[in-house]
């Protein structure tokens, strides 16, 4: 995987996850901020996926290429579910979604860059 693809897709999702954070520590529920804010994250989330797919075809890929697209696929439907969960939540837990979805992207992309690698999983 290219690291210039994963690192703001990390750092995006982290932000986001601490604003959401912020916004449901104050009792707000998601708004367009919101909206904006996880198609940015899916917009990336995206990018990387045809990167990965191009490197793919051209001959290099992960070790094991199942559990990567795997990973790919689960991925990319992440935040749209979630979002679409927090939209309909009329609570408080609606932005508690959010955080909790932005953050697991991020440890899922930190995931694929280990399957790309090599690097066994710790179970």
């Amino acid at each position: 995987m290219v690291d210039v693809v994963s690192y703001p897709i990390v750092a995006a999702s982290l932000v986001f996850a601490a604003w959401a954070l912020v916004m449901l520590v104050a009792d707000r529920n998601p708004r367009e901020w919101f909206v904006i804010g996880a198609g940015v994250i899916e917009v990336l989330l995206l990018v990387q996926a045809i990167v990965a797919v191009i490197i793919m075809i051209a001959g290099d890929g992960p070790a094991d290429m199942a559990l990567f697209i795997s990973y790919l696929i689960f991925t990319l439907l992440l935040m749209p579910a979630t979002l679409l969960w927090a939209l309909v939540e009329k609570s408080r837990w609606g932005t508690g979604v959010l955080v909790f979805a932005a953050l697991v992207v991020a440890a899922l992309v930190v995931r694929l860059q280990d399957i790309w690698e090599g690097v066994p999983s710790v179970v």
